[in-house]
């Protein structure tokens, strides 16, 4: 019983919140928030609540896709769609998850280390590899991918096919 009542406190603490909430698996609670909203609800988890710890922050590419008439082959639009940030926290076993959609056009988002300073590895990654912005970063330094990776590539976005070629000379893709 002591996982429904986490569950349920976890929820009680983002209500205010929530645009949706979701049970996807029985320990689990998603809760889909504004970005906006993202320090308020760090905030009502970890201070207010004193529920658990942030154990990842991850992120999902989730593009529109165009379909070929020719081939019947999905492909994704680069310009369409959003990139969703999870924030996971745990209590023994139950996890709750803040879900926040930032558009494309817009894939920016507060940083959570002026509450949680052991973030800024997640939020780091997420920067990098799936191009979001977190605004008020204490570091913004590379964490995973070379110093001379292009501009503007994302390497887990949907529309990422790889780069043309390796140049010796340059040590990087081009």
């Amino acid at each position: 019983m002591a996982l429904e009542d986490d569950l349920k406190l976890a929820e009680s603490l983002l209500a205010k919140m929530a645009k949706a909430v979701t049970r996807p698996e029985e320990n689990r609670v998603d809760v889909l928030i504004d970005a906006a909203d993202i320090k308020a609800a760090a905030k009502a988890i970890l201070r207010d609540g004193h529920w658990g710890y942030l154990s990842a922050i991850t992120a999902l590419d989730q593009p529109e896709y165009e379909v070929d008439e020719a081939t019947k082959e999905k492909k994704p639009l680069p310009d369409k769609g959003y990139v969703e940030v999870l924030y996971h926290f745990c209590r023994g076993a139950a996890v709750a998850t803040l879900r926040a959609r930032l558009p494309y056009a817009d894939t920016s988002i507060d940083s959570i280390c002026d509450i949680l300073s052991s973030a800024t590895l997640f939020e780091r990654e997420a920067a990098e590899l799936l191009g979001i912005t977190f605004r008020g970063a204490p570091n913004t330094d590379r964490l995973v991918l070379p110093e001379n990776w292009p501009a503007g590539v994302y390497p887990l976005r949907k529309s990422f096919t790889g780069l043309k070629e390796v140049t010796p000379e340059e040590g990087v893709c081009s």
